[in-house]
């Protein structure tokens, strides 16, 4: 049992981030208002529709801000709740903006002692007529309240996020293949430089193991990420979109890979060229997924210079499913291989026979 002890935790941890990805509920947002706009002086009355809320189990009516920076905002005279996913919120807007621009762009911020505190940035746009644009007096006015004393939501929830909402799962199972890919495909390398060394045809049908399961895994890698653009982008797929169109070209050359060791039919130099081919593989595509979408912009976080994966991509609910989901999915591909590899010897003792 002992022996095993790594296929089993592996099951485990691809077991407990099915159940928690898909289980954990996200915690409460803003899904839409409306009106999104309108013009200062005037009351403005707008109608909040929330994501997972129960705004009816408050013990005290919800409050709402337009928060235009840190020193200026202002908060809803009256608030409704309609339902527990609907509010209704009015506020007296000042006849000047806090800026020198004629128009503003404000966060709508919502708090209740039972939901806790939404944001959704860069919501509502306010337009001011310049020729009665009174910088000091909007400062003024949008200075008198701050937002304090928000709530924290006491349960362990994912975080909304407006373009993804339930599709933010999908964290867990694209990236983490990617991630199992990466890793496998490494092996796969130093099983070929070790056939370069040693001209030992166990480490060529090690690396050819490895090298299909990395091949597998970044196949279902690019289907789960088709489906998640579908949904946020509206299409499986866009030419626009580097990232996509390097993942594309980076299986084909894996996949020609396998094409070149059909076309020798002696072992020796078969495995030699192969060993080759893999590494020089590898190289490109580390130039294709790493390197080149981050030298333009892409719609995939960590393009154009910018980090991935970092705070405002993963929050700490999230890592406890995310690097449990990359350690499973690496374990099972290496057990995965474990069994195309003793496949492949099986066969060759038959056909020696």
């Amino acid at each position: 049992m002992r022996k095993y002890w790594w296929k089993i935790l592996g099951v485990f941890l691809i077991v407990y981030s099915f159940t928690m990805g898909l289980l954990v509920p996200l915690k409460p947002g803003i899904a839409y208002f409306e009106p999104g706009a309108t013009q200062a002086g005037k009351a403005y009355e707008m109608t909040i529709t929330g994501y997972n809320t129960f705004y009816t189990k408050a013990t005290a009516a919800p409050r709402v801000w337009l928060k235009y920076d840190s020193v200026h905002m202002l908060i809803a005279d009256r608030v409704e709740v309609l339902g527990d996913r609907q509010l209704k919120a009015r506020f007296n807007l000042p006849g000047s903006l806090p800026t020198e621009k004629q128009v503003a762009v404000t966060s709508l911020i919502i708090d209740d002692d039972y939901n806790g505190f939404a944001v959704k940035p860069g919501s509502v746009f306010i337009t001011a007529d310049s020729s009665l644009q009174e910088i000091s007096i909007g400062k003024a006015a949008w200075g008198k309240t701050e937002v304090s004393g928000v709530h924290e939501k006491d349960q362990f929830n994912f975080p909304y996020r407006v373009q993804l909402s339930e599709t933010i799962r999908n964290l867990y199972y694209h990236v983490p293949f990617w991630f199992a890919m990466f890793i496998i495909f490494i092996a796969g390398i130093t099983q070929s430089v070790q056939y370069l060394r040693t001209n030992n045809p166990e480490y060529d049908y090690k690396s050819m193991s490895f090298t299909m399961v990395g091949t597998l895994f970044g196949v279902i890698g690019l289907i789960t990420g088709m489906i998640w653009a579908k949904d946020t982008w509206g299409t499986y797929w866009t030419w626009k979109e580097v990232k996509m169109n390097m993942t594309a070209i980076a299986l084909l050359v894996y996949f020609a890979y396998f094409i070149l060791r059909q076309s020798f039919d002696d072992d020796e130099r078969r495995a030699r060229i192969s060993a080759v081919y893999s590494i020089f593989a590898f190289a490109a595509m580390i130039a294709l997924l790493y390197v080149v979408p981050r030298m333009v912009s892409s719609l995939h976080p960590g393009s154009g210079g910018n980090p991935a994966l970092g705070a405002d991509d993963l929050d700490n609910s999230m890592r406890l499913v995310f690097y449990p989901a990359i350690i499973g999915w690496t374990l099972f591909g290496v057990w995965l291989t474990s069994l195309i590899y003793r496949m492949q010897m099986v066969r060759e003792r038959i056909y020696d026979q």
